[in-house]
């Protein structure tokens, strides 16, 4: 993927993806159905009104990026939209429906992505999606997902998807990783002076006795 994505950009493609398992009947999706499933209220996070020209922008913006394909049907006038995520990144069913939660809920816990992703793909294990997670998180040359720090009082890490860059949240936990490494590199370093002198004392301690 050459470019990242807005926010309205992850809405839609999210949207598409989650429609073409749950509603196959009616995908791919008209602008106004795929408007209506960027707007619903349940499993997103956070829950916007977009209009049908913001909609459309941003779908326009998906197929330059070759994420979102137009189709074109001899019996309708309508246009209407799929993505292609899959082919155009190299993805598998799997990693698809774990973008997918992350894309339209947000970071998640393991738990949550597996329980919010069974209408996409079952997963069958927690370490499932795990694995799926590591894979998303290795890949080369972006990868597209993150592991966050875990925050204070939470029992578990969570992970977020990377289309848009790093979020603010993102970011902040980068920064607190580097500084935790900066304050074990300054335990380390004070820890070697401090084996320095033990041995510097051992050896005035030994000249005593060999004298």
């Amino acid at each position: 993927m050459d470019h990242l994505l807005n926010d309205v950009e992850v809405r839609v493609l999210g949207s598409l993806i989650e429609k073409e398992i749950t509603t196959p009947d009616y995908y791919p999706l008209s602008l106004n159905a795929l408007t209506n499933a960027c707007n619903q209220s349940s499993n997103r996070s956070p829950v916007v009104r977009f209009d049908e020209s913001t909609v459309a922008e941003a779908a326009d913006s998906l197929r330059e990026k070759r994420l979102v394909r137009l189709v074109d049907r001899g019996d309708s006038r309508v246009t209407k939209y799929r993505h292609v995520m899959g082919e155009t990144l190299s993805l598998d069913a799997r990693q698809i429906a774990a973008m997918c939660v992350l894309m339209l809920r947000g970071p998640q816990t393991v738990g949550e992505i597996r329980t919010r992703s069974n209408r996409v793909h079952d997963f069958s294990s927690l370490e499932e999606v795990e694995t799926v997670l590591n894979l998303l998180i290795a890949l080369e040359p972006f990868p597209l997902a993150v592991r966050l720090l875990r925050q204070t009082g939470q029992k578990e890490v969570r992970y977020a998807h990377l289309l848009s860059g790093p979020s603010v949240e993102v970011a902040s936990d980068v920064q607190a990783g580097v500084d935790r490494v900066a304050k074990l590199e300054e335990t380390t370093e004070r820890l070697r002076e401090d084996v320095e002198n033990l041995k510097k004392q051992f050896e005035q301690f030994r000249k005593q006795f060999e004298s």
